[in-house]
């Protein structure tokens, strides 16, 4: 019965330490906290009718480094500042189809989307880092890319990694296996196909003066603009300008349109059509739902519809594009009533007329969705020409500091009074419907508050869920300006495929390299073969030491 109370071997106290040693080695090879954390924007993954583009990985687990010169880096994570990048290097990098273990370009403080209390002048030095950023995002978005590219924000944490990685690279030590240095770790999981993308557009419903019948059968006015964007980056695609600048228009002008058919007596005899659209960057996918949702006798009510784009820049201009030849009648009167109010506020409003090719697929502007089903449309934007497919519709530079507010408080002044001045024709009679300082002026503050919110908001619209946070306020709000709101839910077309994963941790861990591990192997085993060896002689005796290493007498099995 004593022996059943006997301590097992395993507890015996000449193991302890050896337990004890064993624990402290498992830990201290290859364990290291880490240096910084900070968050990580992925390349846009897409493909275009089955072609696949952008960045086609998300983990990250390599050495990092800083020269795109040296032979291999195939197990390298480049860390590249956008401001010091050379865009010819670069893109011969991209096109020669070379391998990297992943891209980290660093973006400069001033591209964080934010809310500012006021449009900031940023100079000359940050429109030319805006147009570089621009290129970069051209180069990168039409390029099939075989490895993981992250953008960050430069701070005084991920600089002062960047200095010691190029301190490294200089004294022709780069940063490998044998050598330790910095390692860029991204635990992200493979990116999966967003299935049945949702777009959603809103619709607001602002009757006219009713007479003898339905309001229905008076004429309609709509005012439009996509809220969606696209960019290099989908969680950091904010859209200020394209088209945030749009949106708040179009909120501002149902306000206030909102606020002058509240009462009868001002109620004009059209009714208004508000819709924000989904899908913009899209070939205006949700645009074109959206219209053929309309029963016919909706489609042949609209008089003219004027879509917002891009309203927010600082320039003494704006463009009426247009499908229909300018000898039209009909574009010749919303031309004619948006000049005649610009003037009187010191802008010009140009004419650009570009014909529709219906054998295309591409559509440049919004108002085509409308003139290919033979509705009289036009866009009103500061832009003189289309962006191309997926270009220039939220980018990285396209953020609060680059937009003005004054512009857009001006474009919103622009399109209310000429709809006004038609809708109770007062056209050629200076009237100023919606004049400063009266019941009818546009409010700075709203505008402001809206801006804001769609500059911290990224809106790419595979990414928006029905319920998204942004779209219930979109919803509630317009749905506070106007009589009636309708909500429609369609599938993107499948041209586009999108992929998830868009975000994620960067965790940069300093390690010592395999001399070091080895070193510290070597050391640790050595004393644990030491203190072992100490306390079985002082436990047991130098003979119980010997018989340990001793090969035990083989045991011969009598034959039978």
């Amino acid at each position: 019965m004593a022996n059943s109370h006997r301590r097992p071997a395993a507890l015996d106290p000449v193991y302890y330490p050896v337990v004890a040693l064993a624990l402290i080695l498992a830990t201290c090879v290859d364990l290291y906290d880490a240096v910084t954390v900070v968050d990580v924007y992925r390349l846009v993954q897409y493909d275009l009718s089955g072609v696949q583009f952008g960045s086609r990985f998300a983990t990250l687990n390599h050495h990092a480094g800083s020269s795109l010169f040296d032979s291999d880096l195939s197990r390298t994570v480049l860390m590249l500042p956008v401001r010091e990048l050379d865009l010819n290097l670069i893109k011969e990098y991209i096109g020669q189809g070379k391998l990297l273990g992943g891209l980290l370009l660093l973006l400069p403080p001033q591209f964080i989307p934010e809310k500012v209390d006021a449009a900031v002048g940023v100079g000359e030095d940050f429109d030319l880092l805006r147009n570089k950023v621009s290129e970069l995002e051209r180069l990168l978005i039409h390029a099939n890319i075989p490895y993981p590219v992250y953008f960050a924000f430069e701070d005084d944490n991920i600089n002062a990694v960047l200095a010691e990685v190029k301190r490294n690279d200089a004294s022709g030590q780069p940063a490998t296996a044998t050598t330790g240095g910095y390692k860029l770790v991204v635990a992200a999981p493979d990116p999966k196909k967003i299935a049945s993308p949702t777009i959603t557009n809103i619709q607001g419903w602002l009757p006219g003066l009713k007479l003898d019948g339905d309001s229905s059968q008076l004429p309609t006015i709509a005012i439009v603009a996509s809220y969606d964007t696209f960019g290099a980056a989908p969680a950091l695609s904010v859209g200020s300008d394209s088209n945030g600048s749009g949106v708040v228009a179009l909120l501002e002008i149902a306000r206030l349109f909102s606020v002058l058919y509240s009462n009868p007596k001002t109620r004009g005899r059209y009714n208004l059509l508000f819709g924000l659209t989904s899908g913009g960057p899209f070939n205006y996918n949700g645009t074109q739902k959206w219209l053929r949702s309309f029963d016919q006798r909706l489609r042949e009510s609209i008089d003219y519809a004027i879509c917002l784009n891009s309203l927010g820049s600082l320039g003494s201009e704006l463009h009426l594009h247009v499908s229909k030849p300018p000898e039209n009648t009909h574009i010749q009167q919303i031309f004619q009533g948006f000049s005649s109010v610009a003037e009187e506020s010191g802008l010009q409003v140009g004419l650009k007329h570009k014909k529709i090719n219906i054998s295309s697929p591409r559509v440049a502007w919004e108002h085509e969705q409308f003139s290919r089903l033979r509705v009289t449309a036009a866009t009103i934007s500061e832009l003189s020409t289309a962006p191309e497919l997926l270009e220039g519709t939220g980018s990285l530079s396209d953020n609060r500091r680059s937009v003005s507010e004054a512009s857009i408080i001006r474009s919103v002044k622009l399109v209310a009074e000429s709809v006004a001045r038609h809708i109770y024709s007062q056209e050629g009679k200076g009237t100023n419907i919606f004049a400063d300082n009266s019941s009818l002026a546009v409010n700075p503050s709203y505008v402001r508050s809206w801006l804001d919110l769609l500059s911290t908001t990224s809106r790419v619209a595979p990414f928006l869920s029905k319920n998204d946070p942004l779209i219930m306020a979109l919803q509630k709000e317009l749905a506070d300006h106007t009589a009636e709101m309708n909500i429609q839910h369609e599938t993107l077309d499948g041209t586009f495929t999108f992929y998830d994963s868009i975000s994620g941790k960067l965790h940069v861990y300093q390690v010592a390299s395999v001399t070091f591990d080895l070193l510290l192997l070597l050391v640790l085993g050595s004393y644990l073969i030491t203190l072992f060896s100490f306390l079985v002689i002082t436990t047991r005796g130098l003979d119980d030491l010997i018989s340990l290493f001793r090969r035990p007498p083989s045991r011969k099995v009598k034959a039978a």
